[in-house]
Parts: C-alpha cells; sequence; structure tokens
C-alpha cells in the first residue's frame, strides 16, 4: 500500500512475507501460531506513533478464527528510514493522519486474510453489530457471533439460521432487548421486533449462504456503538487439522 506521507517521496507500507507468508495459521505447525511483521520505510519516532495512537489502529482490528490463541502470537511494526523522509518527532505531524491511514489498510487487509485462511475454512464472513451501548459492547456482541460454533456451522452448512444469531447476543452478556433486534444476512432482513419479518422467505438467504462471502448484519437498536468482526465457518476440515498432530 502506498501512502504520500512526506508530499514529496512515496512511502512504501506492507507485510514482510518472510516473516508471515500471507499471515496463514492452517499452514504453521501448531495449527494456530500467528506471526505478523508491517515494514515502513519512514523514518518514525516511537513516541511521536505512540502518542498518535498508532497502537490502537492495530488492536482496533477484530478477526477470529475460534477464539483461540498462541502465547506467541506477536505483531511487529518497524520504521525502516529507507524513505529518507524528515523524521515524524511530533504527534501533531499532519503526516501522521496519512500514516495512521496506510497502517489501518495493512492490518485489515492481514486481518482478513487470517479469516479467509482460518484452518478448514471456506465460507469468508463479515459480522456488522450496530446500535450496541457503545463500541465495546459492539466489539464482544460481535466476536460473541463470530466465535459461536453453532453459528459457524450453521453457516457451513448454509443454514438460514437466524435463532442461533439470536442466542450468541444474547450470551455476549451485553445489554440487548428483543424487541429492539434486527438480523439481516445478505441484505436482506430476516427478523425484527422479537420475531422474523412479515413475509420473510428462506430461499433469497439460503441462497446468499451458499456462497463463499457471508454477510450478517445485527441492529440492537439501544445506542451509536458500532463494530465490525471477520471470521470463517466451521467445517469437518477444522477437526481433521486439529485432531491430526500432537502439541
Amino acid at each position: 500500500m502506498e501512502a504520500d506521507v512526506a508530499k514529496v517521496k512515496e512511502t512504501m507500507l506492507g507485510n514482510w512475507e518472510s516473516i508471515a507468508p500471507e499471515v496463514r495459521p492452517s499452514k504453521n505447525p501448531d495449527g494456530s501460531l500467528n506471526l505478523a511483521a508491517m515494514a515502513s520505510a519512514t523514518e518514525n519516532a516511537l513516541e511521536a506513533l505512540r502518542k498518535a495512537k498508532v497502537r490502537k489502529v492495530l488492536t482496533d482490528v477484530s478477526v477470529t478464527v475460534d477464539g483461540d490463541t498462541s502465547t506467541s502470537d506477536t505483531v511487529l511494526l518497524c520504521a525502516t528510514g529507507q524513505a529518507k523522509n524528515a523524521a515524524i518527532a511530533s504527534a501533531d505531524d499532519p503526516r501522521l493522519a496519512d500514516f495512521r491511514r496506510a497502517l489501518g489498510g495493512v492490518t485489515v487487509d492481514l486481518a482478513q486474510q487470517l479469516a479467509r485462511d482460518g484452518e478448514g475454512a471456506e465460507k469468508f464472513v463479515t459480522i456488522e453489530v450496530t446500535g450496541a451501548e457503545n463500541d465495546g459492547a459492539a466489539r464482544r456482541i460481535g466476536l460473541s457471533i463470530g466465535n459461536s460454533p453453532l453459528v459457524k456451522t450453521a453457516i457451513a452448512a448454509a443454514d438460514a439460521n437466524w435463532g442461533r444469531i439470536v442466542m450468541a447476543v444474547g450470551k455476549a452478556g451485553e445489554k440487548a432487548e428483543r424487541d429492539r433486534l434486527s438480523i439481516s444476512v445478505g441484505g436482506i432482513k430476516i427478523a425484527a421486533e422479537g420475531g422474523p419479518v412479515p413475509g420473510y422467505r428462506e430461499g433469497p438467504v439460503s441462497e446468499h449462504m451458499n456462497g463463499r462471502e457471508i454477510h450478517i448484519a445485527v441492529d440492537l437498536g439501544l445506542g451509536s456503538g458500532h463494530a465490525t468482526v471477520w471470521t470463517c465457518d466451521l467445517t469437518h476440515g477444522y477437526i481433521d487439522i486439529n485432531g491430526s498432530y500432537r502439541s
């Protein structure tokens, strides 16, 4: 990804493929270790990056395959200085906004690669949560949906079982009211105000769920909190991979 950081020279920002060859957990020996290294050609002062909340760009991304983690999961951000730009020494430097945008784009791309290449995954799933009490609540609800084995297996089977999504919302432990909740799959609203929408037909939703790119939208109808979570389905392949080695 390129960003006009110094207004004079182009700066390259990308992942080091020699360390994370496309960030594919299913290709790693233990099936769960994720290593990501990103290099910027800019000369960035560490303290300025901290004050500019660049760390927040890296941690705001929400992605899950199964909810588990490795003790060695690592994300590195390095500045090589090869662009020969003037160092960014202040958090008020206007160039940081462009840098944050580019870094965010790379981070999202790597996160989506993780979900797409989940162990045994056949479908890439985007979960959009809106109307929660706050962004933190929306993220926790999204992860609850994305980590639910019942939701993930329903997606694998192209089963438009919106009751499982309601279950995952409820178990998140965040505020939710049945009669304010609405659920859409593939842009089609299937449930609202405590039940299926009038005239709901499962056929178009099932057609969407038979695809490889699945979109689930949940609106809590409570506030302005929103979050996006990326995940994948749960197939027999996941069991085959994780049951075939000893840790």
